[in-house]
């Protein structure tokens, strides 16, 4: 599993790289630019890693909303400050 993630890791497609419970060992998302891209992505690049057993692809028609994460210092959360 940890070389499979440092390689994964490295992927230039790569946005996110997750460690999953489940059925699935790790969740890759990745940007491609196209279904045939997707595919040769798929066949040639993660399983011709022996350690991929199975791959289940699913593509994002569109992006609903999005967030981010901030950390505490930012406002836009809606962090309470304390003052003295």
């Amino acid at each position: 599993m940890e070389g499979f993630r440092e390689w994964a890791a490295q992927l230039p497609e790569k946005i996110g790289l997750f460690v999953t419970s489940g059925p699935y060992d790790f969740l890759v998302h990745v940007a491609i630019p196209d279904v045939n891209g997707l595919y040769a992505f798929v066949i040639d690049r993660l399983t011709e890693r022996r350690a991929v057993a199975d791959v289940q692809s699913t593509m994002i028609y569109e992006q609903v909303q999005s967030r981010s994460i901030a950390g505490p210092a930012d406002e836009r959360c809606g962090t309470a400050r304390r003052s003295r």
